[in-house]
């Protein structure tokens, strides 16, 4: 009874979360000074980024501030929303032609009659820390431990959802044993960490460094690099992307590989310098007044990303794997993973 209703819960909150993005995305698309662009000259493309100001996403904003989306002739506006699964809800919708969030999203969208799919990998590693609260690290020693436990998430049904899943169930926890808690990311999963509205939760740089640094927290599970994701999941676990609606890509390929191919140039570009010269890049207030922590939130979180843009050798194999691990919808479906992803476009720009 306690799975139904959160899974009643979550659709009842993703329909709210699409009436409100109905507002945010039109309120963003006739405004020329968001902060992700969309004022210039070219194409008009508009992309929802789970949080513009995390690190797992950062070549998004970066791409931007490098000009090398308006080089491909491209006016490309970055919106955001706190969550991946709204990124996902405003591209379905049709309100964005591009999402940058997770790939999971990709498997679990197709076993419900969607077609979209990953152009460009940015990542063969999650990027994401489970981190305890100072009052729980007693209590909290591995997912073993997260039964009857309140566990923070960007919000239901997102990728922090389900890899808090995924921990528990192959920990011995089922899930309806904790209690999921979707509390954003960045001060609201402090506030909620600190306040003790969550045991442990799910996040990313620069909330990690953020946490560690005011000592309100500890790691638990660090998934920021290919080896801790081969720890924690088995495999290399690719994640944020871009990805776009099938029919879509099939009917813009031109546009699709002008992207493509300034995200590509971005991921060359910060594997050639380093996270303080990454930091200086970005918009001012992404480090929160703290430059040197900033920069060491990039630092960490570097070694999840792809030079190439292309997808990790068995990556999508390790998500099914995860997903079919506790979600009955994919777990009882057959998913087509050629049809999730494509290298079309990542080998182009390579060439």
């Amino acid at each position: 009874m306690r799975t139904s209703a959160r899974y009643a819960a979550s659709a009842v909150a993703a329909l709210l979360a699409l009436s409100c993005l109905t507002a945010c995305a039109d309120d963003a698309a006739t405004s020329t000074s968001a902060p992700g662009g969309g004022g210039g000259k070219g194409e008009h493309v508009k992309i929802m980024v789970g949080g513009l100001d995390k690190v797992i996403y950062l070549p998004a904003m970066l791409t931007q501030r490098l000009g090398y989306f308006s080089a491909e002739g491209l006016n490309v506006e970055l919106l955001s929303e706190p969550a991946g699964v709204q990124a996902e809800t405003a591209l379905v919708a049709g309100q964005v032609q591009g999402a940058v969030g997770f790939y999971d999203h990709t498997l679990d969208l197709q076993v419900k009659g969607k077609q979209v799919e990953s152009v460009v990998q940015f990542s063969h590693a999650p990027g994401e820390v489970e981190v305890v609260s100072a009052k729980a690290t007693g209590s909290i020693k591995s997912p073993k431990d997260f039964k009857g436990k309140k566990l923070g998430v960007t919000g239901l049904g997102s990728s922090t959802d389900f890899l808090t899943k995924y921990l528990a169930v192959k920990n011995g926890v089922d899930v309806s044993e904790f209690t999921p808690v979707a509390v954003g990311a960045g001060q609201t999963f402090i506030s909620a960490l600190q306040k003790g509205s969550i045991d442990a939760g799910m996040t990313t740089d620069p909330t990690v460094a953020t946490l560690l640094a005011k000592k309100a927290g500890t790691v638990l599970v660090d998934m920021r690099t290919p080896e801790g994701s081969q720890t924690a999941l088995g495999g290399p676990y690719p994640s944020s992307s871009l990805y776009m609606r099938t029919d879509w890509v099939n009917s813009h390929k031109d546009t699709v590989q002008k992207l493509v191919n300034a995200f590509v140039k971005t991921l060359r570009w910060m594997h050639t310098h380093s996270a303080a010269e990454i930091a200086a890049k970005m918009p001012a207030d992404y480090s929160q007044g703290d430059n040197a922590l900033y920069a060491e939130a990039i630092k960490d979180t570097l070694p999840m990303f792809t030079e190439d843009g292309v997808m990790p050798a068995n990556g999508p194999e390790t998500v099914e794997r995860v997903l079919k691990a506790f979600n009955p919808n994919i777990k009882n479906a057959t998913v087509d993973l050629g049809k999730t992803y494509t290298t079309e476009f990542v080998e182009k720009a390579a060439g």
